[in-house]
């Protein structure tokens, strides 16, 4: 009895798995379309460090920022992880990000995760690096703004608010400092 139920339910999965799997088109060119578009932003892969300052509630904080990234889902996207920490060795900043590409849309978006806050936000590449923008308060955002070249990275953000000039809130310069395994270093293998 019980082999005959183990297989009617294989039987029974079979038959509603087949015609899901049959709705689906190949995956294979939408994902040789992601890579292709993750291929622009492998000058980016790597490990980068150097001096940063943002404004906080209590004025102007000095860091040394850190940001490392690179490739999973096969190069199907991008990982990003920034750190910032204080003179005495403490993170005092710590954000995550995920590059994609949608071919449908043919547009890439970074979700970031900071602060106790998330958002998905549209993405652009430039010729010399990218930008980006976050919501920040009524009306207002963020627009982050990035410059990469020759080992540098340079990136500032300015709260951007009606009726008010830009307001820089942070500022990167970063040196790259070397390759990394990261993310796809670590994998649990098979056995």
């Amino acid at each position: 009895m019980i082999r005959f139920a183990r297989y009617a339910l294989a039987a029974g999965l079979l038959a509603v798995a087949a015609p899901a799997a049959a709705q689906y088109p190949d995956p294979a060119p939408r994902i040789a379309a992601q890579r292709e578009a993750m291929g622009r932003l492998a000058f980016m892969d790597g490990v980068w460090r150097g001096p940063a300052w943002s404004l906080a509630a209590g004025g102007r904080r000095e860091m040394i920022q850190t940001e490392r990234m690179g490739p999973m889902l096969g190069g199907a996207i991008r990982v990003m992880e920034g750190r910032g920490y204080t003179p005495d060795g403490n993170v005092a900043f710590n954000a995550f990000g995920i590059v994609s590409y949608d071919p449908d849309r043919r547009a890439y978006s970074l979700t970031s995760y900071a602060l106790g806050h998330h958002a998905t936000v549209p993405l652009t590449l430039t010729d010399t690096g990218f930008v980006w923008e976050t919501p920040a308060g009524p009306g207002a955002i963020i627009r982050y703004t990035a410059t990469i070249r020759d080992g540098t990275w340079h990136e500032v953000g300015e709260r951007i608010a009606p009726g008010q000039p830009p307001l820089r809130v942070v500022e990167l310069n970063l040196r790259r400092v070397g390759d990394s395994d990261w993310p796809s270093a670590g994998a649990v293998p098979m056995r």
